[in-house]
């Protein structure tokens, strides 16, 4: 009995000792390949994003700073960013008041063709800018029957600034939307039906309750669509027309200045541009919604 026993004993100790090899051989292969999938996300954020930005920035201020800030100081440039900073904060204005309407639409409503909105509301995700530009000019062209009628009442569309926005609201459109309807979803509208029943109307149900519910997802959906805006290019080109100190966008500076070889103010222009991501990337991570 005591051999048998004894004999049981081993075994069960060589089991454990099998086991707990096993569980480290494991552990050490899931920690290589958590190293491994490391590297390969880190070389292609570094080959893709950090070394062609830190090229422009390295081109921008090799000759010191004083090439910078003259190239972002003559009326070319200055001109573009007044521009760009119209165009898009009009863009936003529009999307804030559109995307808080379709999203209380879209969460408190129910009717027919709810999906078929929601869809039209994603479908600029979908579609190419430049399609966008060229849909715009088919329609509020000066030779289409609506943009003939519009440039009768002296109100000019395509190839001016209201194009530009047009433009630039579209292809920004679902940002806002996207951002609010979730928080609307988990809000839910108890609150705001209790305010109903103690005689408070729409307007200061949404003012009081709906407002600062959904806050910090709106100031997140709404830097979101401000950097979009500001960085646009596809359709903006094809409805702007790229007339220079008229409709040229920060972004089609760098375009007509670089193929003018005129690479500082290219370069100045573009990291412009990218100092601008690197405050809207700082501000989406301080105003995005902690859950």
């Amino acid at each position: 009995m005591a051999e048998s026993g004894t004999i049981d004993t081993s075994t069960v100790d060589t089991s454990t000792v099998d086991t707990s090899t096993g569980t480290t051989a494991q552990n050490g292969t899931r920690g290589v390949s958590r190293y491994v999938l490391r590297v390969i996300a880190v070389g292609y954020l570094f080959f893709l994003l950090v070394l062609p930005v830190a090229l422009i920035v390295w081109r921008t201020f090799g000759d010191g700073l004083g090439p910078f800030v003259e190239a972002l100081t003559s009326s070319s440039a200055l001109h573009a960013f007044q521009v760009t900073l119209v165009v898009a904060l009009w863009a936003v204005a529009l999307n804030t008041v559109f995307g808080v309407g379709a999203a209380l639409l879209l969460v408190r409503h129910d009717f027919p063709g709810k999906r078929l909105l929601g869809a039209f509301v994603d479908l600029p995700m979908a579609v190419s800018p430049v399609v966008v530009g060229l849909a715009l000019i088919l329609l509020y062209g000066r030779f289409s029957p609506v943009g003939g009628l519009l440039e009768s009442w002296g109100l000019q569309i395509i190839f001016s600034t209201p194009g530009m926005v047009l433009a630039t609201v579209f292809v920004a459109l679902p940002l806002v939307v996207r951002s609010v309807v979730p928080v609307l979803e988990e809000l839910g509208d108890e609150q705001e039906q209790a305010a109903h029943t103690l005689g408070a109307s729409r307007f200061q149900t949404f003012l009081r309750i709906t407002l600062p519910g959904i806050r910090s997802a709106l100031a997140y959906g709404v830097v979101l669509c401000l950097a979009r805006s500001l960085g646009e290019y596809g359709a903006v080109a094809v409805v702007s027309g790229r007339l220079v100190d008229q409709t040229q966008t920060l972004t089609l500076f760098v375009e007509e200045r670089f193929q003018n070889f005129d690479q500082p103010a290219a370069f100045a222009a573009a990291t412009a541009l990218a100092l601008l991501a690197v405050v809207t990337l700082l501000l989406t991570r301080l105003l995005r919604p902690k859950d």
